[in-house]
């Protein structure tokens, strides 16, 4: 652990960022006429009906929850390049199954199911599209490469959403993006959401051999502390082919400091992947880590939809103060009419600390399919095994069983 003494300097970084960004002239001209059908105001309700069990090798009761997610969207025509967007999101137990600890207070002798019944404006923003132009001012849909630092967290009934002013440009093979967000609505209803003074930067360009991306995330929580969680990195990924076989590639690597009080703690994110089509299917092989400060902070990825990352049985949606290092394989592609995907995580502590260094091991599985046009459904399970006793995880089983329309 290291002493702050003020983070006087923590913008530059960011100045940099920006003065690189600034180079590239943002015009906001209007968009060239679209045709009657493009310009419509858009509408549509969306519902998934989902049962989750969770099955935990310790004193809480296991859990049980079915839950319907109720999804009110509307988009009015653009008028001179303006338009604005409405969503409203419910979320409700159904037929009284709803044996579970929602995060918010009920049922706390059960297992976790983050599904607290809500109602909430999900989306409410007006935006301006010109010539490759974008800004949007309101509660918005932000995400990030892949979801891995900013993502809706969409798995959860209550996705995430930011209150906040952001913009895009996009010439070509160029995107540059910047987002202000002054409320994270978070995806355990109202209560838990926070307020905050976020800077995103995001700039990407891409090429014939793979995409090169850019990104300045400088976090703060509105709580009237000192504190700061800034992170810098890059990332390139890109595809081509070996001996007529599909072949994917991305490596990344990112630096962050975390500032709390007096307290200041560094840490390094790192990703390494490749993959490799066969037939119907692709098998990716890759490799996580995200870094620890001598064992007492482990990487933080907070706006992250952390469900897609680590397992799915949310076992670090909070980093070890070890860290995290993820040595995973899967196998994805297409069967009967819809998709399957198997998963193997194996996990370890980045940084040896307090008896903690196996963090254990896990099994995904899932297959999800469409039909009748507007209808989806799929079933998905996570087993996790244990590591180290002393990092306090215990044996899991999750079970998914859904079904979900769109008119």
């Amino acid at each position: 652990m290291k002493i702050n003494n003020k983070n006087n300097h923590r913008y530059i970084p960011l100045l940099a960022l920006l003065s690189g960004v600034a180079v590239t002239p943002v015009h906001a001209e209007q968009a060239s006429p679209k045709t009657a059908e493009e310009n419509k105001a858009k509408a549509f309700v969306d519902f998934r009906l989902r049962f989750e069990s969770v099955d935990q090798d310790n004193a809480l009761k296991d859990a049980e929850g079915l839950t319907l997610r109720t999804l009110l969207h509307y988009q009015t025509k653009q008028f001179n390049g303006f338009s604005a967007v409405v969503e409203f999101e419910d979320s409700r137990n159904a037929m009284g199954v709803e044996d579970y600890n929602d995060t918010i207070g009920n049922n706390t002798e059960y297992s976790v199911i983050a599904d607290p019944n809500t109602t909430e404006l999900d989306q409410g923003f007006v935006q301006y599209k010109g010539k490759g132009f974008t800004a949007k001012l309101g509660r918005q849909v932000i995400t990030f490469d892949g979801h891995r630092y900013v993502g809706h967290v969409g798995w959860r009934q209550d996705k995430q959403t930011f209150d906040a002013a952001s913009v895009n440009y996009k010439s070509d093979a160029l995107s540059l993006s910047y987002a202000y967000l002054d409320k994270r609505n978070r995806i355990f209803a109202e209560e838990k959401d926070i307020d905050s003074k976020d800077h995103l930067l995001n700039a990407s360009y891409s090429t014939s051999f793979g995409k090169f991306v850019a990104y300045g995330y400088l976090l703060e929580m509105d709580n009237g502390t000192d504190n700061a969680l800034d992170t810098y990195g890059a990332s390139f990924d890109g595809k081509t082919k070996l001996f007529s076989k599909p072949v994917s590639y991305r490596a990344e690597i990112a630096t962050q400091t975390m500032e709390s009080g007096n307290s200041e703690y560094d840490a390094e994110y790192a990703n390494v992947e490749a993959g490799i089509g066969l037939g119907k299917f692709t098998v990716k092989l890759g490799f996580e880590s995200l870094g620890s400060d001598d064992g007492d902070y482990g990487f933080s990825t907070p706006l992250a939809t952390l469900h897609k990352f680590n397992g799915w049985s949310d076992q670090f949606l909070s980093t070890p103060a070890q860290g995290l290092d993820d040595l995973y394989v899967s196998v994805s592609g297409k069967l009967l009419s819809g998709s399957v995907m198997l998963a193997y995580h194996d996990f370890s502590a980045n940084e040896e600390a307090n008896g903690v260094d196996d963090l254990g091991d896990e099994i995904n599985i899932s297959y999800a399919t469409k039909f009748m046009k507007n209808f989806n459904a799929g079933i998905k399970f996570a087993n996790y095994s244990a590591g180290d006793n002393e990092a306090g995880k215990v044996d899991t089983d999750k079970v998914w069983i859904w079904v979900g329309a769109r008119f």
